[in-house]
């Protein structure tokens, strides 16, 4: 079978697995449980503060108690959760917990997959048991020749569970990981995500050292990691592999998770863009109450345009109506771009009345 590319320059020998069905429909919410792990994979993007502070993280936030982490899956209408870390099986307590809370609360139609690098049969069960719908393992460079060691075909006979390998494509190492899938197949996994590398913050210097290079000036994706995928994909072109790219990641998934958040997070103020961004108005003042009442009173907005954000220190309006009366308000007034995430982004602001 030849493979099939996408927009994103992402490509597919097959059928994608059931996890990444939900992801480019941008309805899988992405819960980071622990920055823990032992794999100690060079290429590692996580950044320092994930790795060290043990928060957990619902998509772009951090969260303190479940409610917050259910309020995160219903404002983005979320079919499904990828649990990620770190590496959730270093954590298995609360790994099973959110598993259990989810599925308890959203019930079992809700899809749950996770990522871990341990492949034991033991932790499979307990996850498959807490309501797993899908493993990803993420297999150390150093077992890639000898799968066997593993525990993948015991985890694969022994669960019901959709199982699949999902790893970075690492230039140079196109016959290391057509064996080790070779294998897995043969073991039973239903499919293999190849993922686009790339540099962060925090791998940067280790793959410097591996000699990796970027893609080009506006992107961080390693040079030479999409042909690998794709050498891969054709020495098994029977096998359902995905190549996920790295504009898929931004392209794709996380605009259409925006898009999502925005259709049921938007205010009646606010502007939705094609890209699932916000626009509004927003006010600056000392005394954030007085304002507001002077929109109402002097400029007949109405109370559904205005919204006193005290978080913030600032007024969120409208701003079709912003843009009208600027100039005869005592405030500074901006019309700003922002992400609809809990962390509100800002993509961008132009002042209104300098």
């Amino acid at each position: 079978m030849a493979f099939v590319r996408f927009d994103s320059g992402s490509a597919a020998n097959g059928p994608l697995a059931e996890g990444c069905e939900y992801c480019t429909r941008g309805s899988k919410m992405v819960l980071f449980v622990t920055g823990r792990c032992r794999a100690g994979c060079f290429y590692c993007p996580i950044s320092e503060n994930r790795r060290t502070s043990g928060s957990v993280y619902a998509n772009e936030g951090p969260v303190s108690n479940d409610d917050q982490v259910i309020e995160e899956a219903e404002a983005m209408d979320a079919e499904g959760t990828g649990i990620t870390g770190g590496d959730p099986s270093e954590d298995m307590e609360r790994t099973l917990h959110y598993i259990r809370l989810l599925k308890e609360h959203f019930g079992p139609g809700h899809h749950i997959h996770m990522y871990t690098a341990e492949i034991s049969l033991e932790k499979a069960r307990m996850l498959e048991e807490a309501g797993l719908d899908e493993i990803r393992y993420h297999p150390i460079e150093a077992r890639w020749r000898n799968m066997e060691s593993t525990e993948l075909a015991e985890v694969v006979s022994g669960t019901g569970m959709d199982v699949g390998i999902e790893i970075p494509a690492l230039p140079g190492r196109v016959d290391d990981m057509a064996a080790m899938l070779k294998y897995a197949f043969s073991a039973g996994v239903k499919f293999a995500n190849l993922n686009e590398l790339e540099f962060s913050e925090t791998n940067w210097d280790m793959m410097e050292k591996h000699g990796y290079e970027v893609r080009d000036e506006v992107s961080s994706a390693v040079k030479g990691s999409e042909e690998a995928a794709l050498a891969v994909m054709k020495a098994l072109p029977d096998l359902p592999i995905h190549f996920c790219s790295s504009r898929f990641k931004d392209g794709v998934q996380l605009r259409n998770r925006l898009k999502r958040r925005a259709a049921n997070t938007a205010r009646p103020y606010d502007v939705v863009t094609e890209d699932g961004t916000l626009i509004k108005g927003i006010i600056y003042a000392d005394d954030l109450d007085a304002a507001a009442g002077l929109l109402k009173d002097d400029f007949d907005v109405p109370d559904e345009l205005i919204f006193v954000d005290r978080e913030r220190n600032r007024i969120e309006t409208a701003p079709w109506v912003l843009e009208e009366i600027c100039r005869d308000l005592p405030y500074r007034c901006y019309e700003t771009e922002e992400y609809p995430t809990r962390d509100r982004l800002e993509v961008e602001r132009t002042p209104l009345n300098r």
